[in-house]
């Protein structure tokens, strides 16, 4: 018998991809009125950290590209079947992804390069048997015991000159101090990828940018069922019961006509952002550099003030109290004309949309490059072409622009790449073709990798709950990994399905690292 949920709404705060989805889930599982789902979102757009904006004049940003992947996004897939695509009549978005990404598949010949320009070769790991033994024992550690624990508590300092640290560093954005059960995750749930992470075949790639490819899609499907999105409104703390429940009966907000209360009834659903990682990012530009400004982040505030207030809630001191440790800068590179792609092409060995990550390994910066699949935006133009890439290593001094990057305009960080390309010769003419190059700063952008305490990241649906949940990077789901597409969605509908008592089934974290063949694959890879 359909439910009557015509009296009872639902609020999100944030308009990221977790939020979007938690709302698709209420109107495909719960039959849940589109008109009572109401999404409040600081920014001006919507979209969280899935973002990809500009225009021809002004050149594209990227923030950062997320990856997705065929075999561990096992909610994602699901709740995009039903989706459909804005591009093409008749399939739902997964089908789009899978199709265009089978088209174009992934194998980098162009992994590792050294300063001299050389392309490395990386077939080896690069381990002796204290990694290994370390890499073991990690394994078998239960994840209780590693508490504030980094990496480098772990490994020694061989480890990290390794082929496979710098591949897998650049490739999931951890650093020598980020938490070391989440890098223990990640070896759990990416086992199956180790075996080729010189290639990163395993990287599925969507048609455009996340925003265009992913939330636009998702946004269209929400406003068909008529969904209320309100943009630049901040929420900035919740009203709970008096009692040892924890249930919202208020929303407290800031919008352009100043402060405001959304007052809950009961029946009523709050389920908020409680982190978000590219939180206070500032853009530069081709004369510019991107501020680096230390402020406190407004979705880290909101949680911070609610977990003053109940317990359960989580600490999110150890994610945003050091944004020296978590910042990294990233920056899209809008050309006229494709001479410069034609010619890293060549260097490569890869054509556009099949080489991942090039990363120049002896660089200050730790710099990497993306060369997608072209045109990477709907809006690019055809006689535009688009890159993007990222330092990990902000605060250093380049090799060949005296400055951290930190510091550096657009037009300064594209020069030190083409000086490790070994372009210089050619430099000029390429600079005449350059329409913008745009620096992003991000002071939390892997504030989710930061060493912590279990508790520390609250539950979806926290003990004692009858109306709240909280869905982000910043949650805590049993197995899964941080920093991907399928943590959100999955945060989403475990949201959803609790707190509307659905007695439907989440795809469970598939289990690869029992999976025999796998784990031969991966300790084959090991002794390479």
């Amino acid at each position: 018998m359909e439910k009557d949920y015509s009296n009872k709404q639902a609020y999100f705060v944030g308009g990221g991809l977790a939020s979007l989805a938690g709302a698709a889930y209420l109107i495909r599982d719960c039959d849940f009125k589109g008109e009572n789902i109401h999404v409040l979102e600081s920014m001006h757009i919507l979209g969280g950290s899935n973002d990809g904006i500009g225009t021809s004049k002004g050149g594209f940003i990227c923030r950062g590209g997320r990856m997705l992947n065929e075999e561990t996004y096992e909610n994602f897939w699901e709740l995009f079947s039903s989706i459909p695509s804005i591009e093409q009549e008749g399939i739902s978005v997964t089908d789009e992804i899978i199709a265009f990404d089978h088209a174009h598949p992934t194998h980098a010949n162009a992994r590792l390069i050294n300063k001299a320009g050389e392309v490395l070769d990386v077939m080896s790991m690069g381990f002796d048997n204290n990694d290994r033994i370390a890499m073991g024992k990690l394994l078998l550690t239960p994840e209780e015991k590693l508490d504030y624990l980094k990496i480098s508590d772990w490994f020694g300092p061989h480890f990290f000159e390794t082929n496979f640290w710098y591949m897998w560093q650049t490739t999931f954005a951890f650093q020598k101090w980020s938490s070391l059960f989440e890098f223990r995750r990640y070896m759990f749930r990416m086992m199956f990828e180790f075996s080729r992470i010189q290639t990163l075949e395993g990287v599925t790639r969507t048609p455009y940018n996340q925003y265009d490819s992913v939330i636009l899609p998702l946004k269209a499907y929400l406003d068909d069922h008529g969904v209320d999105f309100t943009i630049k409104c901040t929420v900035t703390d919740l009203d709970f019961e008096e009692c040892d429940d924890i249930t919202v009966t208020a929303i407290h907000y800031r919008d352009e006509n100043g402060d405001g209360m959304i007052q809950l009834r009961e029946g009523d659903l709050c389920i908020i952002t409680n982190g978000c990682m590219t939180d206070c990012a500032t853009l530069g530009d081709f004369h510019t550099p991107a501020p680096f400004k230390v402020k406190d982040p407004v979705s880290g505030n909101l949680w911070a003030n609610i977990a003053m207030k109940k317990s359960g809630l989580g600490n999110p001191k150890p994610f945003f109290g050091n944004p020296e440790e978590t910042n990294w800068e990233s920056f899209t590179v809008t050309m006229r004309g494709n001479k410069l792609l034609k010619m890293i092409e060549k260097y490569s060995r890869n054509v556009p949309g099949s080489g991942a990550l090039m990363t120049f390994k002896e660089s200050n910066w730790l710099m990497s490059i993306v060369i997608a699949a072209q045109p990477h935006f709907k809006a690019q133009g055809a006689d535009e072409t688009i890159f993007w890439g990222y330092g990990l290593y902000t605060d250093k001094v380049g090799d060949y622009v005296k400055k951290p990057m930190r510091d550096c305009t657009g037009e300064e960080i594209l020069i030190e790449l083409l000086h490790h390309l070994h372009f210089e010769e050619d430099l000029d003419e390429i600079m005449r073709d350059v329409v913008n190059v745009i620096p992003c700063m991000m002071p939390y952008i892997d504030a989710q990798f930061q060493p912590r305490a279990m508790t520390d990241r609250p539950k979806v649906v926290p003990e004692g709950s009858t109306n709240f949940a909280m869905i982000s990077q910043f949650v805590e789901i049993p197995e899964d990994m941080v920093f991907t597409e399928e943590f959100s969605v999955r945060a989403a509908r475990i949201a959803v399905y609790t707190l509307m008592g659905l007695d439907k089934k989440i795809c469970p974290v598939t289990p690869y690292h029992y999976d025999i063949r796998t784990l031969l694959k991966a300790l084959n890879t090991s002794f390479r």
